[in-house]
């Protein structure tokens, strides 16, 4: 019988299995118990569509705190109250509100809220993306959020990617409430940066938006009334009992688990993979946000 050989210092056997190399997966399914944040109740939006689909916008105070503040202050007014999705434009947005109507705006809600369409850089602690972005002197990662950012200009803005939430409004001055929110459904138009106020992303349920039926009319609104799907409800989770609360975690951008998962995002070198890209785009790595175990 011929006898194994060991090679070299490593100790694996000549003919055995190579080691399984790690998947950006794999590093998310490890990441201890303190890798993670819980995201507070007042800051989630539930959704409910008539339907039965229902969407869940973690909101971003830290970004856009006069915009927020007006979101939980819609919510708990209970604004949104036979408002309705009316626009779906293909490979850009689904828009949801009440689309013109005299609806009044409960007490509190600041009517000509300020341009929250960046934030001084100061305070945030940064996870470089370690690539150039074309969109911003650079870009990263921030308190679970992808960041484009100027170390020299002392700004930063969250990015629009997949999914993030923001408010529409008409053209300058005008900031928008936050009344007529949108949803990215599409490659991220990181033109819109800088340019309108984000407030948020959504961290379950994209699909239920990116699945309507698309607008036929211009900007992809809505032609007819009948088309609109309709919204039961807006809640903040804080709102919700506590026993049918939804609760969601997201990985903290500042720990070890999330560099790792950064680092083979941007070079791929398991099994499926032949040639590692070598770099990556900043929403092409998006945040894990985990239901609370």
């Amino acid at each position: 019988m011929r006898p194994l050989i060991l090679i070299g210092t490593a100790g694996f056997l000549l003919g055995a299995a190579p080691p399984k190399l790690l998947t950006p997966n794999d590093i998310v399914t490890a990441a201890p118990p303190a890798a993670w944040r819980t995201i507070n109740p007042d800051d989630l939006l539930v959704i409910d569509l008539k339907d039965g689909g229902r969407v869940v916008v973690q909101l971003a105070p830290a970004f856009a705190p006069i915009h927020v503040a007006n979101i939980r202050g819609l919510a708990r007014g209970q604004y949104w109250d036979g408002a309705a999705v009316y626009r779906l434009q293909d490979n850009y947005v689904a828009q949801w509100g009440n689309n013109d109507s005299k609806k009044g705006f409960p007490t509190g809600v600041v009517a000509k809220p300020p341009t929250e369409y960046s934030r001084p850089v100061k305070g945030l602690a940064v996870r470089p993306l370690g690539f150039a972005d074309p969109y911003a002197p650079a870009a990263g990662y921030a308190s679970g959020w992808p960041i484009a950012y100027s170390p020299k200009g002392g700004w930063a803005n969250l990015a629009h990617c997949y999914g993030s939430v923001g408010v529409g409004r008409d053209l300058s001055p005008d900031t928008g409430t936050g009344g007529e929110l949108y949803a990215v459904i599409g490659h991220g138009p990181r033109q819109l940066d800088r340019n309108i106020a984000v407030v948020g992303r959504v961290i379950e349920g994209i699909d239920r938006l990116s699945s309507l039926r698309r607008g036929t009319e211009a900007l992809g609104f809505y032609k007819e009334r009948s088309e609109d799907m309709p919204i039961v409800s807006t809640r903040l989770a804080s709102q919700i009992t506590a026993g049918e609360r939804p609760s969601f975690q997201y990985m903290d951008t500042s720990s070890a688990s999330f560099a790792q998962y950064l680092r083979l995002r941007a070079n791929r070198h398991d099994q499926f993979y032949i040639r590692p890209a070598g770099g990556v785009d900043l929403c092409n790595v998006q945040v894990p946000v985990r239901r609370t175990p």
